[in-house]
C-alpha cells in the first residue's frame, strides 16, 4: 500500500513517493526532531508476511549502518510504526547511475571518477566482511556535487570480519543462503552467483566490471532476451571485445574490467582495495596513459601464476676499505687516474644516491647511526649533509624539471626486496603526494613527466611504463629501474629469486621486448650520457654492456657499486662492507651468544632438542652448509650446497646443489655418506621433512607451470602434487602431525593446506606481511614474524581463533646499517632460537674522469 503524503512513520512525516524496488519502497520523509530531510524505506505490505525478506530488510539496515564511509549511503534509524518496518537514511539529491549512462557511454574522466570511488566503497564494505550481492546501476546514486553512493545492501551476505587485503571470505550467518539459490539482478551477476554457488568479494568485482564495461561502451556485458539467456551467458559466454566497442578507452581501463569479468574468481582481484589502487592510478596519470601512442594497439600481458620466493642467497661481495678502492683505481693502465671525492663520513646504510640535472646537487637516501631512513642533499664542495625532513622516505629518482620521486615507508619483504609507496615531491619542499603503492623502484622519463616503476605483484614484479601499462613480468623481483636518455629502453635489474640479491642486467624498449642481456649484476644500474651503455656492478667489478649486448670492464674493485652517472659523465659510486651475523640463546642460559662462523651465515633450522643450529655459509664457493652448537663449539661443515632442513631424527640434513634443482640431497649429520635423491623434473625452491620421516614436502615447479606444493616418498621417489599453483611456504611450517602446512596462496593470503586431499582453511589473525615459522610442540599455534628494521617482534598466533601474543622482541645494542634482523628459528619447545642479521656499511663517493 503506498504511503500518503503526510503519514507518519514514528517521527518521520512522509513528503512523497520516490521509487520503489523489490526490496522495498522509498520516500521522501521530514525527521520531525531534527528538522531535516531524510529517506525512508519501507518492506512492502504484500512481503510483510514474507519472514525471509523481513530478515534481509533488517539485514540491509544492520549492513550499511555498519559502514562508516563517503560512497556508502548513511543509515540514521530502523523502526517499526502500526506494523510497517521501515529505515530510515541520508537522502541523496541527484541521479542513479542508470540515468547517466543511458544516454550515451561516460567520457572516460568521469568513468574513472565514478569508478574509483564505487571500488573504494566496496573495498571498505568487503574489509568489513559484507558482500553486496546486488550491484547494479540503479543501486548507484550520483549525488549533484559528483559524490557516490552504494545504495540497497538489501541482499548483502554478512561475512567473517577480516581486513580489506583478504581474499576469501567464509559464510558466518547464522542462516546462510541455501546452495542452488539465485538471488540478484540477471545481467550483473557473477557466473558463481548465477550458478547459484557460494560468493564472496569478487562476486561483487564481477558486478562492478559489468557496470564499468557499460560505462565505457554504452553496451550491457550481458544481455538477452530473457533472464534465463543472460544467466547462461554470464556463465559460459565471453562480452563482445571493449577494444571493438570502446577503441578510445585508455588500454590499462580495459584490462581492468577485463579482468573483473573473468569467469574464474581466482583470476580477479585478490582484494577490492587493489582493484580501487589501480583505478585511482590509471585516473591520476590519464594524460600519461592517453598521449601514449603504444597503448592504443597494445594488448594486455597474459596472467602468470608464479611462486613465491624462497630463503635468498646472499652474495653481496666483500666489502674493502676506501685506500683499496683509491689502489684499484689508480693502477688501472696508462690513462689518467679518475679523481676520487669522498662525500659522506656517518656510519649507517645508503640506499640510493642520484646526482641533480644541476650537476652540483647530490641527493641520496641513508639510514645514519641507527636512525629510520631519510632523505639528505649534499654538494660536492662540502662536507656535510643537509636532511630533506622526510623521515623514514627513501630517494628513487630526480626528474629533469626539479621533482623527486621517494620511496614511502619503505620496508623489506625478504632478503633484499623492498617495497613501499611511490609519492612525488618538489626539490625545493613540500608535502608528498602519494602516487602508487607496493613499489620497488621508480625513474622518470627524460620529459620529467612520466614514470616507470617495478610493483610487486603477489607472486613476482612487474615493470609499467608509463604506470598502467606493464612492459615486463618477472617470477622473482626487479629492481634498479632506470630509463635511457632517449626516453625509448627501460634499464634493470632481473632477480630470478625473491629476496636474493644476484641478477641479470636487461634492457627492454616500449614494446616489452628484451633488446639487451647483460652481465650477472648486484647492485646499481645507470645510463651514459649518450644512451649507448649501461652500466651495472657485480662481483666481478663495474662493467658496461652497449646496446649490441658487448660488455667491458671498466675495473675490478670488491664492493664497489655504481649509483648514477651525470650528465658530464661524473661518477657517483657506493663503497660496501656488509656481514651478516647469527646470534643464538640456548635453553637454560641467560644470555645469547654470536654464532657467526665466516662472514655470511644464515640460519634454516634446529635441532628438534634446541641445541644445534644448521646454517649456510652463503659467500664463499661453493655455498657450504655448517651445523655448531648452541654452546659455542666450533662449526662443522656437513656439505656443500643449500640447506632446507633438518630431518625429525636430527641425523640428516636435507640439502639442495642450488636452489632451483631438480635434486635433493641427504647429508649425515654424524658418521654416513651423502645420499643423492632420484632427480624430480621440478625447479625445487624449498622443501622439508614430514613427521613420519620418511616424506619431504617440496615447494616447486613443473616447467611451464606456477609454483605449487608437492609430497615425495624417499622410497618410490615420485612427487605427488597437493596443491593448486601459487602456494608455496618459506619455513618449515608442517604441523606437528604431518597432516597439514602453514603456506602462502596465490593471493598472498595464509592458510593451512592439508598434505591429504581437502580444501585449504584460513588462518585468522593472520596478515599477507606475516611470515610463519613454525608451530608450537603442541600444534595450537604458530611463530610468525614481519621482517622489519629492528626490533624483531616474534608472534604465537592461535591456529583456532587468529588470537596474537607477543613471544618476543629482540633489540640489537647496535643497528648502524641494520636493515632488518631475521630470519628467526626456534626450536618446537620455544626454549632455544637464533636469529640473524646483516649489517651494511656505506659510503659515498664521486668519480671525475671514469671511463
Amino acid at each position: 500500500m503506498t504511503l500518503a503524503p503526510g503519514t507518519r512513520l514514528g517521527p518521520y512525516e512522509i513528503v512523497a513517493p520516490i521509487g520503489a524496488g523489490g526490496m522495498g519502497e522509498v520516500y521522501r520523509a521530514r525527521d520531525t526532531r531534527l528538522g531535516r530531510d531524510v529517506a525512508i524505506k519501507v518492506l512492502p505490505a504484500a512481503a510483510a508476511a514474507d519472514s525471509d525478506r523481513r530478515q534481509r530488510f533488517a539485514q540491509e539496515a544492520r549492513s550499511a549502518s555498519a559502514l562508516n564511509h563517503p560512497n556508502i549511503l548513511t543509515i540514521y534509524d530502523i523502526g517499526e510504526a502500526e506494523g510497517t518496518t521501515y529505515i530510515a537514511m541520508e537522502l541523496i539529491e541527484g541521479k542513479t547511475l542508470r540515468e547517466l549512462v543511458a544516454a550515451e557511454p561516460l567520457p572516460t574522466k568521469k568513468l574513472l571518477d565514478i569508478a574509483v570511488q564505487i571500488a573504494e566503497g566496496l573495498a571498505k564494505a568487503h574489509g568489513a566482511g559484507i558482500v553486496h550481492r546486488d550491484l547494479k546501476p540503479e543501486n548507484l546514486m550520483i549525488s549533484r556535487d559528483g559524490f557516490v553512493k552504494i545504495l540497497d545492501f538489501g541482499l548483502a551476505k554478512l561475512t567473517e570480519p577480516v581486513s580489506q587485503d583478504a581474499s576469501v571470505l567464509p559464510t558466518a550467518i547464522a542462516a546462510p543462503t541455501q546452495p542452488g539459490t539465485v538471488m540478484g539482478t540477471a545481467g550483473y551477476m557473477s557466473p558463481e552467483q548465477a550458478s547459484g554457488q557460494p560468493v564472496d568479494f569478487r562476486s561483487d568485482q564481477f558486478s562492478l566490471g559489468a557496470i564499468l564495461y557499460e560505462m565505457a561502451s554504452g553496451q550491457r556485458a550481458f544481455q538477452r532476451k530473457t533472464g534465463a539467456e543472460t544467466l547462461v551467458a554470464i556463465i559460459r559466454e565471453e562480452p563482445e571485445p571493449l577494444q571493438q566497442l570502446a577503441p578510445k578507452a585508455p588500454v590499462p581501463v580495459r584490462w581492468i574490467i577485463e579482468r573483473c569479468l573473468a569467469k574464474d574468481p581466482e583470476e580477479r582481484y585478490a582484494s577490492t582495495k587493489d582493484l580501487a589502487r589501480d583505478l585511482a592510478s590509471v585516473r591520476d596519470h590519464l594524460s600519461e596513459t592517453s598521449a601514449s601512442g603504444a597503448l592504443a594497439t597494445a594488448e594486455p600481458a597474459k596472467t602468470r601464476r608464479r611462486g613465491r620466493l624462497l630463503p635468498a642467497v646472499a652474495t653481496l661481495a666483500i666489502g674493502v676499505a676506501a685506500g683499496f678502492l683509491l689502489r684499484a683505481l689508480t693502477s688501472a693502465g696508462p690513462a689518467p687516474p679518475p679523481k676520487i671525492q669522498r662525500l659522506t663520513y656517518s656510519r649507517g646504510s645508503i640506499r640510493s644516491a642520484r646526482l641533480a640535472p644541476d650537476g652540483q646537487t647530490i641527493f641520496y637516501g641513508a639510514a645514519w647511526e641507527g636512525r629510520p631512513l631519510e632523505i639528505y642533499s649534499t654538494r660536492a664542495d662540502s662536507a656535510e649533509s643537509r636532511s630533506l625532513g622526510l623521515s623514514g622516505a627513501d630517494l628513487l629518482a630526480i626528474s629533469s624539471t626539479g621533482e623527486l620521486a621517494i620511496s614511502l615507508n619503505r620496508h623489506s619483504l625478504f632478503g633484499y626486496e623492498t617495497v613501499g609507496t611511490l609519492a612525488r615531491v618538489p626539490v625545493a619542499g613540500g608535502a608528498p603526494r602519494e602516487v602508487l603503492e607496493n613499489v620497488q623502484d621508480a625513474d622518470w622519463s627524460p620529459d620529467g613527466k612520466s614514470l616507470a616503476v617495478s610493483r610487486n605483484a603477489g607472486l613476482g614484479s612487474r615493470i609499467e611504463f608509463p604506470i598502467g601499462k606493464v612492459l615486463y613480468e618477472a617470477p622473482g623481483w626487479v629492481n634498479n629501474v632506470r630509463v635511457s636518455p632517449d626516453g625509448k629502453l627501460v634499464a634493470f635489474l632481473d632477480h630470478p629469486q625473491r629476496g636474493d640479491n644476484t641478477g641479470s642486467l636487461k634492457v627492454i624498449d616500449l614494446g616489452g621486448k628484451v633488446r639487451v642481456a647483460g652481465p650477472l649484476s648486484i647492485r646499481g644500474v645507470a645510463w651514459s650520457p649518450r644512451g649507448d651503455e649501461v652500466w651495472s656492478s657485480g662481483r666481478a667489478g663495474i662493467s658496461a654492456t652497449s646496446l649490441s649486448g658487448k660488455t667491458r670492464l671498466i675495473w675490478t674493485a670488491p664492493g664497489a657499486f655504481i649509483a648514477d652517472i651525470g650528465r658530464d659523465g661524473r661518477v657517483l659510486l657506493l663503497v660496501n662492507s656488509s656481514r651478516r651475523e647469527i646470534v643464538g640463546l640456548a635453553a637454560g642460559e641467560k644470555d645469547e651468544r654470536n654464532l657467526t662462523w665466516l662472514n655470511w651465515s644464515f640460519p634454516i633450522d634446529i635441532t628438534p632438542d634446541g641445541k644445534t643450529v644448521l646454517f649456510d655459509e652463503q659467500n664463499v664457493q661453493p655455498l657450504a652448509i655448517y651445523l655448531r652448537k648452541l654452546d659455542g663449539s666450533p662449526a662443522v661443515r656437513i656439505g656443500d650446497g643449500a640447506a632446507l632442513g633438518l630431518s625429525p631424527d636430527g641425523h640428516w640434513a636435507l640439502a639442495l646443489k642450488d636452489l632451483g634443482s631438480d635434486q635433493l640431497t641427504l647429508l649425515p649429520t654424524g658418521p654416513g655418506e651423502p645420499k643423492a635423491l632420484a632427480k624430480l623434473g621440478l625447479s625445487i625452491q624449498s622443501a622439508s621433512w614430514l613427521p613420519d620421516g620418511r616424506r619431504i614436502l617440496i615447494s616447486a615447479s613443473e616447467a611451464g607451470h606456477g609454483i605449487r606444493l608437492f609430497v615425495l616418498d624417499i622410497a618410490n621417489g615420485k612427487p605427488r602434487a597437493i596443491s593448486p599453483e601459487g602456494v608455496a611456504f618459506l619455513f618449515p611450517t608442517v604441523a606437528p602431525d604431518g597432516k597439514s602446512v602453514v603456506a602462502t596462496g596465490p593471493d598472498r593470503r595464509i592458510a593451512v593446506y592439508p598434505i591429504d586431499p581437502g580444501e585449504p582453511r584460513p588462518v585468522p589473525g593472520l596478515q599477507p606481511e606475516d611470515t610463519p615459522l613454525r608451530w608450537t610442540a603442541a600444534g595450537k599455534s604458530i611463530f610468525v614474524y614481519r621482517p622489519s628494521a629492528p626490533p624483531l617482534r616474534v608472534e604465537l598466533v592461535d591456529i583456532q581463533t587468529g588470537r596474537r601474543t607477543l613471544w618476543k622482541e629482540i633489540r640489537l645494542t647496535d643497528s648502524s646499517g641494520v636493515d632488518q634482523v631475521g630470519p628467526i628459528v626456534i626450536a618446537p619447545d620455544g626454549n632455544s632460537y637464533v636469529y640473524s642479521y646483516r649489517r651494511s656499511l656505506d659510503e659515498l663517493y664521486l668519480a671525475t674522469g671514469m671511463k
